[in-house]
């Protein structure tokens, strides 16, 4: 499934907000009608559920990619063992009819035991220890290969069981998403263009409001510092992406969702990163605010579902959410839970 929506949620999306700050009271509704505040509250949580749908899709869908490939390496792993426990099994059968069918190749050495001349059969000796040794050898050589052939079979099947599991999870994270996107569609399909005018205006004021105090309150440095080469480049790769469509579970080329845009923004810089927002912000190195530097990533709302690449001079570039293209926002467009480093690289 697409993550756009029909024309109308598309365009009716871009009024809704995920700020989740104090709203302050708007006008007085008409009887019947629904505040502005109230609307945004409820669009707020539905597109949070619906993020958070889509990043836990986007989790279960990287696992189980590792996991195909999991079961890919061992099942050819699995049919090397069992040509070789094919090539031991023949090594061991024939060494079997040279020893019951009166053609052993010890024959001829013990012989040598019971000739007259006990000197010559010393002589031997190493000969006879050398086809004991190889004996033991291909003895050897077919239980280690029942045992590695029996190991793999099962660490196969477990894959195997785990890789089924994994697509019968990811088919029930999709349907999670599309029915958190459902409840979006259709609540912004109820709304009367004013609502929507209104949502527009009311989210707005929160961002510049939020944006403001986040600035004057000194978390952020004043002093703009300079990025890695690795960053600058996943930047410049992000900014690259501008104004192509939102799409969740998407990484590209023709579309993103958040965690998509910022995983491929660092894999073409030469960095290979979680896929998740919760994966990055749970696995990449925290910078305080007041240290951040373009490139960085900052991850917003107290579950780490969402993330953007920071740009520098207090702006982001992001995925914003379906119905939306990828685009250059103020730093405090969402809650911001925090910032990661996927570099150390000094400047």
């Amino acid at each position: 499934m697409s993550g756009r929506l029909p024309h109308l949620v598309c365009t009716a999306a871009l009024a809704a907000g995920t700020v989740l700050v104090p709203l302050p009271a708007v006008a007085v509704p008409q009887p019947g009608e629904r505040g502005v505040a109230e609307l945004l509250t409820d669009l707020q949580d539905r597109y949070r559920k619906a993020e958070q749908a889509t990043e836990t899709y986007n989790g279960t869908a990287e696992r189980l990619q590792r996991e195909r490939a999991e079961v890919a390496r061992l099942d050819g792993e699995l049919a090397r063992a069992r040509l070789s426990l094919h090539d031991s099994r023949g090594a061991a059968g024939r060494l079997a009819r040279q020893q019951y069918q009166g053609s052993s190749a010890l024959s001829p050495y013990l012989r040598l035991l019971l000739a007259r001349n006990p000197q010559q059969a010393l002589a031997q000796r190493h000969v006879i220890g050398q086809v004991a040794r190889e004996r033991a050898e291909t003895v050897g050589r077919l239980t280690g290969s029942e045992r590695k052939a029996g190991d793999l079979a099962r660490k196969a099947r477990a894959a195997l069981d785990t890789q089924l599991a994994l697509a019968e999870k990811q088919q029930k994270d999709r349907d999670d998403v599309r029915r958190s996107l459902g409840e979006v569609e259709s609540l912004l399909a109820g709304l009367t263009p004013r609502q929507l005018a209104d949502l527009a205006r009311f989210e707005q004021r929160n961002v510049d409001t939020a944006q403001r105090e986040l600035v004057t309150s000194g978390a952020l440095s004043s002093t703009e510092r300079v990025p890695s080469g690795a960053g600058k480049r996943a930047v410049d790769f992000a900014l690259r992406q501008l104004g192509k469509p939102y799409e969740w579970g998407a990484e590209g080329p023709a579309a993103y969702d958040c965690s998509g845009l910022t995983s491929q923004a660092w894999g073409h810089a030469g960095s290979v990163i979680p896929r998740t927002s919760e994966e990055q912000w749970a696995q990449l190195p925290h910078v305080p605010l007041s240290e951040l530097r373009p490139g960085d990533l900052v991850v917003y709302f107290p579950e780490a579902t969402h993330v953007a690449l920071y740009l520098g001079e207090g702006r982001v570039v992001q995925a914003p959410r379906t119905g939306e293209k990828v685009k250059v926002t103020p730093l405090a467009a969402h809650p911001i839970l925090g910032a990661v480093r996927p570099d150390s690289a000094e400047v």
